[in-house]
């Protein structure tokens, strides 16, 4: 793209900052106002007007599917060479080239499951940890490594830490050693010993860290609100005396403080940088006027950023409705979507959010009762599924001997070797889910260009595979509000609005009940069209009612 022409469809704040291109930017962008946008714009600005080379610029971003997009939406700029990492892949990368250097042998590899090894020295200790407690204990474990923590720094304020899978703290110590004894004579690694050995490294071996700093010399991270110590302390080491940081964040979506993120850089960045120059980004592009103004009556923060203004229509107001029981809320639930369905509207504008995993199986019941198709986010991973494997293995046998067909007509040739047809199987199960994979799988040659070959499809397919960047399916998405982070539907649900669930019961002090509401604000702004909220009095399993979220006092009396 001429260079003259990357910032014409940018509004004034967003081409505010992506025409901020040396030293230290702060770029407030709230919920829906085109920061994805704005940061690829900068980027390949940047490199047109030779500021930056691409081969030094570094993007950190927190999920593999931000990474993914963000090094989609450069390679439609003509951009291709930067890097575009999360923090981990990053580490990981600069952990096993110079490891073999320095040590000799290869890095250690990476635990494939965290809860697989807990669940292991559990059962030897014979602690009974169900699914939920193994999550739970987990997360204290990152939360421990994420604030940089020892386990004697830890063992000194264990009994200061919220009560972790019902274990005491003597337990939850002795499970916590266990778990890191077990792992070095597995020879293993977690996620977190990555950057806890890479900062070690670069820290103790000047030759790498000068590796590194000659590689990288522009940095941006993205969602820098859920930076944590131990990833803020790695990106001082990458940065080293150099300041070229573009750091992008909204103190209102700060909703990872559990695992040790804190929104404290993002605010103080004006203290360590007082010439840095500050973008705020406040219009929002994605939902209607009435849903802006909703979600903007739970803003927290608004002493250090402006509230969202939408640029869309006024559109519907959001419902809020409330059931007898959860049954009730999720049959009606079911009911409003399949006449969405029925209207026209695609499963994949589509989202339920809640605010546990366990949430989900009541919603799973009603929907499948209605005869509609959901996924639920964190499921069976994609790239797992054998008939994708056995895609992936032909696409790279094809790029080896490539013909004369075109891209599309080569990857619908292979599909159609593996079961694929152009109809959808009528019956569900097994058939229809294989067909819904290897439909999404053709889908992602429509993403590439229109001149991409079978060798670049089987490149992206690698790149894809490597950070878990998924396709959308065709269904109805059931997920946690954390999980939602980043996403967005025409059409959202928010079920479970009640005390115990949001906020969560164990959310006891003002800072822990904030981030819950800023939980349910990440909610309220996935949805572009339309959105509802709702609230059962009644568990299914329990005869004790439930008290409605003390947050729809802020929202459903000016509905």
């Amino acid at each position: 793209m001429p260079t003259e022409t990357l910032l014409e469809n940018l509004d004034p704040e967003q081409r505010e900052a992506a025409e901020s291109l040396v030293g230290p930017t702060c770029i407030l962008a709230g919920a829906g106002t085109g920061k994805t946008r704005t940061v690829t714009h900068r980027i390949a600005y940047g490199i047109a007007k030779g500021y930056y080379a691409a081969n030094r610029v570094l993007a950190l971003t927190y999920t593999n599917r931000a990474a993914g997009e963000l090094r989609a939406r450069l390679r439609q700029l003509g951009i291709g060479a930067v890097s575009v990492k999360t923090f981990h892949a990053a580490a990981l990368s600069q952990l096993e080239f110079f490891w073999p250097q320095f040590a000799g042998v290869p890095a250690p590899s990476v635990l494939e499951s965290k809860a697989r090894l807990i669940s292991k020295v559990a059962d030897e200790a014979k602690i009974r940890l169900d699914a939920g407690a193994l999550r739970d204990f987990a997360g204290e474990i990152e939360w421990r490594k994420y604030s940089m923590l020892s386990m004697d720094e830890y063992a000194g304020l264990v009994k200061t830490r919220p009560k972790v899978a019902g274990l005491s703290p003597a337990k939850n110590l002795e499970l916590q050693r266990s778990y890191e004894d077990a792992k070095i004579k597995a020879q293993k690694i977690d996620w977190e010993d990555v950057l806890v050995l890479t900062l070690g490294m670069l820290r103790a071996e000047p030759r790498a860290l000068a590796h590194v700093q000659q590689q990288y010399r522009f940095f941006t991270v993205d969602e820098y609100q859920d930076i944590s110590p131990l990833q803020h302390a790695l990106l001082d080491t990458w940065l080293g005396n150099h300041s070229d940081l573009c750091v992008v964040g909204d103190p209102n979506q700060t909703i990872y403080s559990f695992t040790g993120a804190t929104s404290e850089y993002l605010q103080n960045f004006r203290s360590r940088y007082p010439d840095a120059n500050l973008i705020q980004l406040t219009r929002n592009y994605r939902s209607t006027q009435q849903i802006v103004s909703f979600a903007n009556r739970l803003t927290t923060e608004s002493n250090l950023v402006e509230p969202l203004r939408s640029e869309g229509e006024v559109g519907l107001a959001p419902r809020s409705l409330s059931f007898a029981t959860v049954a009730d809320e999720c049959a009606a639930l079911a009911s409003s979507i399949r006449t969405k369905l029925d209207q026209g509207v695609k499963p994949s504008d589509i989202a339920v959010l809640y605010r546990v995993n366990g949430q989900s199986e009541s919603i799973e019941h009603a929907l499948t009762q209605a005869g509609i198709d959901y996924q639920v986010r964190g499921g069976e991973r994609f790239f797992n599924r054998p008939e994708i494997q056995n895609a992936i293995r032909a696409v790279r046998a094809e790029a080896v001997s490539p013909t004369n067909k075109s891209l599309f007509q080569t990857v619908t040739d292979i599909v159609r070797s593996l079961g694929w047809q152009t109809q959808q199987p009528s019956e569900k199960g097994s058939p229809r889910e294989k067909w819904e994979s290897l439909n999404s799988f053709l889908a992602i040659t429509e993403e590439l260009p229109e001149d991409a070959t079978i060798s670049d499809f089987a490149k992206e397919l690698d790149e894809r595979q490597r950070s878990q960047h998924e396709p959308i399916k065709a269904a109805v998405t059931l997920s946690t509000m954390h999980a939602a982070k980043g996403l967005e539907w025409d059409l959202v649900f928010i079920v479970g609005l009640t005390e115990g669930y949001v906020p969560i019961t164990y959310a006891q002090t003002d800072a822990e009940i904030r981030e819950e509401q800023r939980l349910l604000y990440v909610g309220l702004t996935r949805a572009r069209k339309e959105l509802t909220i709702s609230w059962a009095r009644r568990d299914a399993n329990s005869t004790r009612d439930r008290e409605p979220s003390r947050f729809l006092n802020l929202l459903a009396p000016r509905v």
